[in-house]
């Protein structure tokens, strides 16, 4: 305690969780003191340097809370992939002001940082559940016989308990069971929730790998504030989940950054990286762009946010800086003009730059202008770090006609460029 006391907070509380999570294999039934129960707990954890190896692809929105500020001024928040040791990601946070003369201010982060609780008692909607898993193609008469003892909305605990009833009743069908059962169970923890204290500063808050599908890391979060058409917002993040050998597309949903709600995204068309949601319904449906091929950009419609099962070519790699791929930067922004969507493109040398197009605001597989030049690339202090030659974005704003874009340089930290939107648009030539 007292090596360890200044390095973290909450200390004794955390080795006490952590010894209720493994008591269960305590040899005996004997009372156990607390000195010792901190001392096993403590014995089950490790210190890991969340950010050590990198802070970068940030992605910047508005924050829910903009009270107290100067006329003109907004609160935003910027999510970041942190890359640590064995090269696994999380996603972790930044807060700041950006001033009406776009002077930009950011919070200073603390020393410490938490995880947040799983909400163990997180509701399944049976009838989503049904539909993701006959997406995955698993017999679905057998499926609904396991489900069919479940209310509409059940529990992980609930589900489990099922499973093992319908399998003990169903014993000469083990083999054929057993995979299914195991299927149910890991897509219901790739779908969870999670709960941050509001006592918490922002970047005290860090979303570490938690389900199955996420065991190697969560890439590259999207954020964008949605506006439904009721006039409710949230806000949503498409990330990419690794467990070390498949690549996942999922979403993150949150109204107050402390609650999350994580889906897995569903359908034929949800393949490769590179998801980004409109900030609201198109013509009275979601619209995402996409990269399936890991070269051009898409688009998708769907009416609902989950599941993408159709998708339709609106650009490809056109000019030699973008010739090997082509990918979105963040979801688009919509402008009078109509929608901003910042790219990437990947040329000689794998030498990673951003570029620009505009769609229609009424249909977005219309491309009104694009960027011949990158906006920005790499400067010679920029191309030396984690991963050369390469400046990145998950996601930019518009803030007093200027646009705010937060990149990551090599792959190893971020920074900010601004550029007047009138300049981007009028730069832009006819495709």
């Amino acid at each position: 305690m007292r090596d360890f006391r200044e390095r973290h907070q909450r200390t004794r509380e955390f080795f006490q969780h952590r010894f209720d999570q493994v008591r269960r294999h305590l040899l005996t039934d004997q009372p156990v003191s607390e000195s010792r129960r901190l001392l096993i707990g403590s014995y089950f954890t490790q210190e890991y340097a969340l950010e050590s190896a990198a802070l970068f692809n940030p992605s910047m929105v508005w924050h829910p809370d903009q009270s107290d500020l100067p006329e003109g001024s907004r609160r935003f928040i910027l999510s970041l992939r942190a890359t640590g040791e064995g090269h696994i990601s999380s996603i972790t946070f930044r807060s700041g002001v950006i001033n009406a003369q776009n002077l930009i201010h950011m919070d200073e982060p603390t020393r410490f940082v938490a995880a947040p609780e799983l909400v163990l008692n997180s509701l399944y909607d049976k009838p989503l559940f049904q539909r993701k898993l006959n997406e995955l193609g698993i017999d679905v008469a057998l499926t609904q016989q396991m489900l069919a003892s479940l209310a509409d909305r059940f529990t992980l605990e609930q589900l489990e308990n099922a499973l093992r009833d319908f399998l003990r009743d169903n014993g000469p069908r083990r083999r054929e069971i057993e995979p299914i059962g195991h299927t149910m169970v890991m897509l219901a923890k790739a779908n969870y929730e999670i709960r941050f204290s509001p006592e918490l500063s922002v970047s005290e808050r860090i979303i570490f790998p938690s389900s199955p599908t996420e065991t190697n890391g969560i890439e590259d979060a999207r954020f964008v504030q949605f506006t439904h058409e009721d006039g409710r917002g949230c806000y949503y993040a498409t990330y990419t989940a690794y467990d070390g050998r498949v690549t996942l597309p999922q979403m993150l949903e949150t109204e107050d950054f402390l609650h999350f709600r994580v889906n897995t995204l569903n359908g034929q068309e949800v393949r490769n990286k590179g998801f980004a949601l409109f900030p609201r319904m198109v013509n009275g449906q979601y619209a995402m762009l996409s990269r399936q091929d890991n070269e051009n950009i898409y688009l998708m419609y769907s009416d609902v946010p989950y599941f993408w099962h159709s998708k339709q070519l609106i650009a490809k790699p056109t000019y030699p800086w973008e010739f090997i791929q082509l990918g979105n930067c963040g979801s688009p922004i919509e402008t009078d003009a109509g929608w901003l969507v910042l790219t990437h493109g990947v040329g000689p040398m794998r030498r990673y730059c951003l570029g620009a197009f505009l769609l229609d605001r009424a249909d977005p597989a219309r491309v009104l202008g694009r960027l011949k030049a990158p906006l920005l690339e790499p400067n010679a202090n920029e191309r030396e770090g984690y991963v050369p030659n390469v400046v990145y974005s998950c996601g930019a704003q518009v803030h007093g006609g200027e646009l705010i874009i937060p990149y990551a340089m090599a792959d190893y930290a971020s920074a900010f460029a601004t550029v007047p939107v009138n300049e981007v648009l009028n730069a832009m030539s006819q495709p």
